[in-house]
C-alpha cells in the first residue's frame, strides 16, 4: 500500500487480521460504538469499494462460501502482504499532530486488542514525537516578536494541542497498566 493509503483501509486490514469475515460483519463492526466507531463513520458502498480496492492490491483474498437457502457470500481473509502491511502500519506513530484524533486512535485501537508491549512501544514512540513537535514549536513561537502578537497566539494554540495530546498519551499509558 502507498503511503497515501487511508488509515481505514488498514483498519480493515486489522478486522480481518485474526480471522476471515464477510463483508456486512466487518460493516457491522465499524459501526460498534464502543469501538472504531467512535471514530468513524462508513457508508456501505464506500467498505465495499475499499474492500474490492484491498483485493485488487493482493493485501486480501476472497472465497465464496456457500449458504443454505441464499447466495454464497464472500468471506474475506487477509494475505501475507496484508498482513505485514497492517503490522508495519500499527508499530509507525503518526506523522503530524492532525492525524492523531483518526490514525493514531485506530492504531491504539488494535495494538491493545494485540498485546500491551504493542500498545506501549507505540505510545513511547509516538511521545517521542510529540517532543519533537513541541520543541520545534516552541522555537518558532520564541522567534516572534512582540509586533507580532497574532502570529504569536497560533503557536500558543499549537503548543496547547500537542501538549494536550501528550498528556492523553500519558492517560492512555495508564489505562494500559489497569486494563492488562
Amino acid at each position: 500500500m502507498a503511503r497515501s493509503s487511508l488509515t481505514i483501509e488498514y483498519a480493515l486490514l486489522g478486522l480481518l487480521y485474526h480471522q476471515a469475515r464477510h463483508g456486512y460483519e466487518i460493516y457491522q463492526e465499524l459501526l460498534a460504538e464502543d469501538g472504531l466507531g467512535l471514530v468513524w463513520r462508513l457508508k456501505q458502498s464506500q467498505l465495499y469499494a475499499l474492500l474490492a480496492k484491498l483485493e485488487q492490491q493482493g493485501f486480501v483474498d476472497s472465497t465464496l462460501e456457500p449458504q443454505e437457502g441464499r447466495p454464497p457470500r464472500k468471506m474475506l481473509q487477509l494475505t501475507t502482504a496484508g498482513r505485514e502491511a497492517f503490522l508495519g502500519w500499527l508499530r509507525t506513530p503518526v506523522p503530524q499532530g492532525r492525524k492523531m484524533r483518526l490514525e493514531f486512535m485506530a492504531k491504539f485501537y488494535f495494538a491493545r486488542q494485540f498485546e500491551p508491549t504493542i500498545a506501549s512501544a507505540l505510545i513511547d514512540k509516538q511521545r517521542d514525537i510529540c517532543r519533537d513537535w513541541l520543541t520545534a514549536l516552541q522555537s518558532q513561537a520564541d522567534t516572534l516578536s512582540t509586533e507580532a502578537p497574532f502570529e504569536w497566539l497560533v503557536y500558543q494554540f499549537r503548543i496547547g494541542q500537542v501538549e494536550a495530546m501528550h498528556n492523553w498519551l500519558d492517560i492512555c499509558e495508564r489505562t494500559l497498566v489497569t486494563t492488562v
